[in-house]
């Protein structure tokens, strides 16, 4: 494919020699611990820079050649997950996220019950859209209730990470790490949908009551005076587009069209416009995600090669092998050591491995979504509600997040296990 541009002889000669497996592992670990820790002390690196530099190294050494480096790129991983940035930026855009927001806050006259109006709209918008979208519409307004009403915003931002990321377990689009499950596996939206649709609904109750229980002292029942301090600017010709194009996406998706087609024939209705300029809808996605994705799938690429070459896969293997028990707690325990994306990689060929591979890629995007919640580090959603408070002048620490943040990923993961293993077969 390359060869018309003169690079077939290149990219078979650069990394043509095969690397010592140590040698790809330790490049490997250096890689994901960056992606971690989502940066390299005293350099200005983020996720996405680690992630190429790691792919880099990973060609260098000779873990794999340049030609398998770009096979290992997911191009359907990559246009689903820019359809859906295009989608969700013209939605930002248009207000549809701060109408939803003052929506549910406006009509919530108790703090249990603005509480509970908080995890029902972020767990329902990330099932549709993305979890990290989510958290980056709701964070602001809510805290600006927050502040209006003299409510403690810890268990409303915590509502907001949480239910973020326990209702974006419900489908394939609401977060990166289910649309490599579901691109890997080949799992049926609709299939999908109706073996974690449950899992996700039931969670977010599991929020809620968890996060009252833990801040019952703070939240006891009084009446909330708050009235909006602006009308929601709202751009109503994007939002009825923008609405179409979501409905759309969905009954695409319902119909059976391939899921990234499907994602980027929406995101293509919405390029048409006499209006909205491109660069406005651009400036909102989030290249450097993509970047990461693609450096990302390198650098997993040349870890799976060397785990075959010792014969950790067959480990792997046999642990997924293991059932959903043993399955989820393996994703889950990975997940928050190198982050859940990377998790899902490493994990995808050892469960497309196992006797019932459906079955097991229900689990890992279970298990790898709902142990993000563990604590502040384990998703990027919660790292963008902390940062938002943080600009807003609320924190949102460490040791704060693990107060609601370790019951909620305990109970949850009982809960999609359970789930799974009598239901799903």
């Amino acid at each position: 494919m390359w060869g018309g541009f003169g690079l077939g002889s290149s990219a078979a000669s650069i990394g043509s020699a095969v690397a010592s497996p140590l040698l790809s592992l330790l490049l490997g670990a250096c890689a994901l611990t960056g992606v971690a820790l989502g940066e390299i002390p005293r350099l200005r690196m983020n996720r996405a820079t680690i992630a190429v530099v790691g792919a880099t190294a990973m060609v260098l050494a000779g873990s794999l050649t340049l030609e398998q480096a770009y096979a290992s790129i997911d191009a359907d991983t990559l246009v689903l997950l820019f359809g859906m940035m295009v989608l969700n930026a013209n939605l930002r855009i248009a207000g549809f996220f701060e109408a939803v927001a003052r929506g549910a806050v406006g009509i919530g006259r108790s703090p249990l019950r603005l509480l509970g109006l908080t995890v029902a709209a972020s767990g329902l918008l990330s099932a549709v859209l993305l979890n990290d979208t989510v958290a980056l519409g709701m964070t602001p307004l809510v805290l600006e209730v927050v502040r209006a009403t003299g409510l403690p915003a810890a268990p409303f931002l915590m509502a907001v990470a949480t239910a973020a990321n326990v209702g974006s377990t419900a489908t394939i689009i609401g977060n990166p790490q289910n649309m490599l499950v579901g691109m890997a596996s080949g799992i049926p939206f609709l299939r999908f949908f109706y073996s974690l649709g449950p899992v996700a609904l039931l969670g977010c109750v599991l929020v809620w009551v968890t996060i009252a229980w833990v801040y019952r002292g703070q939240l006891r029942p009084r009446p909330l005076a708050w009235s909006h301090r602006e009308s929601v600017d709202l751009d109503r010709s994007l939002l009825r587009k923008s609405s179409i194009a979501t409905v759309l996406l969905l009954m695409a998706l319902v119909c059976g069209l391939p899921i990234p087609l499907a994602a980027l024939s929406a995101a293509s209705l919405l390029l048409v416009t006499r209006r909205q300029k491109p660069e406005r809808v651009f400036a909102e996605i989030d290249w450097s995600l993509l970047v990461f994705f693609a450096g990302l799938f390198v650098v997993t690429a040349g870890i799976d090669g060397a785990l075959r070459e010792v014969g950790v896969f067959e480990t792997l293997q046999a642990h997924a092998a293991s059932g959903v028990a043993g399955l989820a707690m393996l994703s889950a325990a990975l997940s928050n050591v190198v982050s859940n994306v990377p998790a899902v990689l490493l994990l995808r060929a050892p469960v497309e491995a196992i006797a019932d591979p459906e079955r097991g890629f229900l689990t890992l995007a279970m298990a790898s979504t709902l142990a993000g919640n563990l604590t502040l580090l384990g998703s990027v959603a919660n790292l963008i509600v902390a940062e938002l408070a943080r600009r807003r002048g609320f924190v949102l620490s460490f040791a704060e997040y693990l107060k609601a943040g370790v019951p909620i990923t305990l109970a949850t993961l009982a809960l999609g296990i359970a789930w799974i293993t009598w239901t799903v077969s």
